[in-house]
C-alpha cells in the first residue's frame, strides 16, 4: 500500500469485476479503508467497459460482496465527464478515498490520480509496485476465484475464454503473456472470493467476437459471458461449469 489514509476511512473501489480489484479490494480493507461503494463505467447498452460483462452478473457479485454498486454509463466521448462526475458525487456522499487495481501501468495512473484530487479524493493503489507474478500468486492464495471472460486473440486462442484462472491455465500461457493479463492479454470475472456471502452460481455462456473499439489497440477479442442460474451444477459449490 503506498498511500497514507485521512481520518476519514470510507472509501469506494474502481470496480471491473475481476480478480486485481477483488485483491485490490481485499488488501484495501484490511488496511483500514471502509470501502463500500463499487463504481463500475459501463457502456450506452449496460455491458462494462473494460470486461463487457452485463448488469445482473456485476450487481449480483457486489451484493455478494456486501457493497453498493454505482454503475456509471458513458458514450463515445463522454469518458471523462461521466467519470469525473461520478467522482464528485461519491466525494459528496462522504467518501474520501478510491481504489485501484492498477499493478504499474504509469499513464494510467498519471489520469486517475489527478482527476481524484480535482474531485477531492485520494487514489490508493494496493497492488501498485507488485511483481505481475506475485499478484497471481496471491490471488491463488487468498482463494480467489475467477474465469476468463475475455481474450485478446493476438494472445490467445478461443480455448483460454472461459476457463478458470488458476495455476494450470498460467502454466500454459504461450511466452510473453503477462500472468496477470495486465498487457490486456486477458480479463476476469470473480465468482467466490474471501468476503462474498455465498459463492455466485453462475453457467458459461456461447463464445462470441467482437472488434476492440478505442482506446484499445486494433484486435479482435473473444469473449464468454457467464450467466447467473438458480441452482448450482451438481457437485461444483458454484463454479462457472
Amino acid at each position: 500500500m503506498d498511500s497514507a489514509f485521512t481520518a476519514t476511512n470510507l472509501a469506494a473501489i474502481s470496480w471491473s469485476a475481476g480478480k486485481d480489484s477483488c485483491l485490490a479490494l481485499l488488501r484495501a480493507r484490511e488496511a483500514g479503508l471502509d470501502v463500500r461503494s463499487f463504481l463500475t463505467m459501463l457502456d450506452p447498452g449496460g455491458l462494462s467497459k473494460s470486461h463487457a460483462l452485463p448488469r445482473d452478473l456485476i450487481a449480483a457479485q457486489v451484493h455478494a460482496l456486501g457493497g453498493q454498486w454505482w454503475p456509471a454509463e458513458a458514450g463515445p466521448g463522454e469518458y471523462a465527464q461521466v467519470f469525473a462526475a461520478q467522482l464528485r458525487t461519491l466525494r459528496d456522499a462522504g467518501h474520501r478515498h478510491l481504489v485501484f487495481g492498477d499493478i504499474d501501468l504509469q499513464a494510467h495512473r498519471d489520469w486517475l490520480e489527478p482527476a481524484c484530487a480535482v474531485a477531492g479524493l485520494q487514489a490508493v493503489f494496493p497492488l501498485w509496485g507488485l511483481a505481475r507474478g506475485a499478484v497471481a500468486a496471491e490471488v491463488f492464495a487468498r482463494g480467489i476465484r475467477a474465469q476468463l471472460v475475455c481474450v485478446d486473440t493476438r494472445w490467445l486462442d478461443d480455448s483460454f475464454c472461459g476457463a478458470e484462472y488458476d495455476a494450470a491455465l498460467l502454466a500454459r500461457l504461450p511466452a510473453g503473456v503477462c500472468p496477470a493479463g495486465e498487457g490486456g492479454e486477458f480479463h476476469s470475472f470473480v465468482w467466490d472470493a474471501p468476503g462474498f456471502a455465498a459463492p455466485l452460481r453462475v453457467r458459461r455462456g456461447p463464445l462470441r467476437r467482437m472488434a476492440s473499439t478505442p482506446p484499445l489497440s486494433p484486435t479482435m477479442l473473444v469473449l464468454q459471458t457467464p450467466r447467473l442460474t438458480a441452482t448450482a451444477p451438481s457437485g461444483t459449490g458454484g463454479r462457472p461449469a
